[in-house]
């Protein structure tokens, strides 16, 4: 019987990265002063992830689907994407400002790449005082003006930015300028896609002093140049009830602040659940003797199979991000 399963961690350096897996979430094996990521649940080629607890312990995401299929991803699911899992879960530190950047949508990916675009959301865990995001344009722009700010070095001019704090939600679809800025630790839930497009480092050079590649020419034409009113996700939280905060064709996530057992009956959405814990420590049972516990930084994938489960916090209060395929 297939049981909620945990992943080994998969961490990058990164030039923006800090330390706060170690200082925020207690990982002993997430303390390079650099680490800006860590993924979390990853089917992206060479970086797939690997079961670290129970009996299926050491054997790789793409193993899991090809031998339990619909009955860990479901089985919409399995029809349309096959072997390759649709999300690439992580969680982000930085500790500098990152590059402004932008991702193609499924049909330019697939075009160029043959690969899926990247629509993506961001849940600010941690921020520090005046962290802040840049998401989109300040007012309408176009290819030519920002062609132009690209030559003056102005760039930062044409984009929004905005203060941000725990628990603020954006929703990044594809050909979104963005870039984070330092200060802050976030949970993102993406497509399964490696496909960045940056375009402007903010003139950092490497250990060698030269410029990180920029990608002017694929990125112009797949921007989305037109300025929204408000680019923060509005929502109510409340005690002991599930948030929607996002929902797009490619993911739906949701918080859920806790502090008494919650029942979760997943029979009717054919999905499987992706636990994502950012406070607290909670205990999964699925209807077994067998149990499971997060605590907060893990990241739990729940089988489209189960579909009774019990969340129960531990020493009081506890919250978590609910992710699935709608």
């Amino acid at each position: 019987m297939l049981y909620p399963l945990k992943f080994e961690h998969i961490y990058k350096d990164k030039i923006w990265g800090g330390n706060r897996f170690a200082d925020l979430l207690g990982r002993n094996d997430g303390n390079s002063s650099t680490c800006g990521e860590s993924w979390e649940i990853s089917a992206v080629e060479d970086n797939v992830s690997v079961v670290s607890n129970g009996f299926l312990k050491g054997n790789s995401l793409q193993e899991l689907i090809e031998v339990y299929m619909d009955e860990l991803v479901g089985q919409k699911i399995y029809e349309k994407f096959g072997i390759e899992f649709p999300l690439l879960i992580k969680f982000l530190d930085s500790n500098d400002v990152l590059s402004v950047q932008v991702h193609p949508n499924d049909e330019v990916a697939k075009d160029r790449h043959k690969a899926y675009g990247k629509t993506e959301m961001w849940y600010v865990m941690d921020a520090e005082k005046d962290g802040e995001l840049i998401v989109g344009f300040e007012k309408n722009s176009s290819q030519k003006e920002f062609a132009e700010a690209i030559e003056k070095q102005n760039v930062p001019q044409l984009l929004h930015s905005e203060i941000v704090q725990k628990g603020d939600v954006f929703f990044l679809p594809a050909g979104r300028v963005h870039a984070i800025g330092k200060g802050l630790l976030i949970a993102e839930i993406q497509q399964t896609s490696d496909i960045t497009y940056r375009i402007f480092d903010w003139n950092r050079v490497d250990s060698e002093g030269n410029p990180r590649e920029l990608h002017l020419d694929l990125a112009m034409d797949v921007i989305d140049y037109e300025a929204k009113d408000d680019y923060k996700t509005h929502y109510t939280s409340k005690l002991n009830q599930t948030a929607e905060l996002v929902t797009c064709p490619y993911f739906k996530t949701n918080v859920l602040t806790f502090d008494c057992t919650a029942v979760k009956d997943y029979y009717s959405i054919d999905s499987f659940v992706i636990y994502m814990c950012l406070e607290g420590t909670v205990t999964i049972n699925f209807g077994g003797t067998y149990e499971e516990q997060m605590t907060k930084g893990e990241t739990v994938l729940i089988p489209a199979s189960l579909h009774q489960i019990q969340l129960t916090p531990q020493n009081g209060k506890a919250q978590i991000l609910e992710v699935y395929i709608p």
